[in-house]
């Protein structure tokens, strides 16, 4: 059980240390615009890291974040190690998150209902099912 914490620790450590990174020393180019570190999921045994970030901006821009994040994650396993004192540090990888960007859109349909403006065209209503006619319990109408 302790180990289970553990890896909670070690997570949440990880998601700091990779935010603190990339909120200024991070240095490729294709990591710009806004990145969250959202979340930091570890194995039990400590060698594999999911960090979940959320790049707000076009598909493009999130495309060229996510490989400027896959080529950094090298730098990064290094600097994890050192930072928590890790005997191996965890490989990381980096998952896409779409929470927020979710929420967002979710605010903005409710807004949407306030101002009673429709989001989306709605579908013509469908034709009314008729009504299945009783049977005796063996198949027979």
């Amino acid at each position: 059980m302790a180990e289970h914490h553990r890896s909670d620790r070690v997570a949440e450590a990880i998601r700091e240390e990779v935010a603190t990174f990339l909120a200024g020393d991070v240095k490729d180019p294709r990591v710009s615009g806004l990145v969250t570190v959202t979340a930091c999921e570890v194995t039990r045994d400590l060698r594999h890291a999911k960090v979940f970030v959320s790049v707000m901006g076009t598909d493009k821009e999130r495309a060229a974040t996510f490989e400027g994040l896959a080529s950094v994650a090298t730098h990064l396993r290094s600097r994890v190690g050192r930072a928590l004192s890790l005997r191996l540090a965890p490989e990381i990888t980096f998952k896409p998150d779409e929470s927020i960007a979710r929420a967002a859109r979710i605010e903005d349909l409710l807004a949407q209902i306030k101002e009673g403006q429709p989001s989306e065209p709605t579908a013509s209503p469908a034709p009314p099912v008729p009504p299945v006619p009783p049977t005796d319990g063996e198949g027979n109408g």
